[in-house]
């Protein structure tokens, strides 16, 4: 499975949804294709859907992170639908490369966690996650072998499920706290 084959299966995936056409640029001679801001933002949706939250922008970005894009979007008034995987959480990066011995680089500062409406939790058995890897749904095959060997290991997977239902817990919490907690104007 090549990166080809990951966009083939990605366009099914959003077969008869609306796509804003990606804005392509030039990167230290390699073209990057970058999720168009101000194309979504002229469009004007009632809806986006917006993955790699944790992204880094190309540099020349007006936003230097996806999840700046993203802030932008709902300041529009557009109500977003984001992913972004646990290790990706600010507050767990110390955690996750002491647990996986993998520095993970991109993050999302807890902020934009806790200010979501609605966190939901794709919970994924660690065999199913590690299939749809070996499957080029998720990396493309140059990168398979050294994730399955180095990150997707059952041990880590399993820690990560952890992390991720704690982090679900902790947002219903607030979320309930926020509903009961007396409003100051009364």
């Amino acid at each position: 499975q090549d990166m080809k084959s990951i966009v083939q299966y990605l366009r099914a995936l959003t077969e008869g949804l609306e796509v804003v056409p990606r804005r392509r640029v030039e990167y230290r001679g390699v073209t990057v294709e970058e999720m168009d801001l101000d194309g979504v933002l002229a469009r004007r949706p009632a809806v986006a859907v917006v993955d790699e939250i944790a992204h880094t922008n190309v540099p020349g970005s007006r936003n230097r992170k996806r999840y700046q894009d993203v802030l932008e979007l709902i300041d529009a008034g557009i109500n977003v639908i984001g992913a972004f995987n646990i290790q990706h959480l600010d507050s767990l990066n110390d955690l996750v490369e002491l647990v996986t011995g993998v520095a993970v680089r991109e993050t999302v500062p807890d902020s934009f966690l806790k200010q979501s409406d609605q966190v939901v939790n794709l919970d994924l058995a660690v065999e199913d996650l590690q299939e749809r890897l070996r499957a080029g749904k998720i990396y493309a095959a140059d990168k398979i072998a050294w994730a399955l060997e180095h990150f997707f290991v059952q041990q880590n997977l399993s820690t990560l499920r952890e992390l991720a239902l704690r982090e679900v817990a902790e947002s219903l919490e607030r979320a309930s706290e926020a509903r009961t907690r007396p409003d100051p104007r009364d």
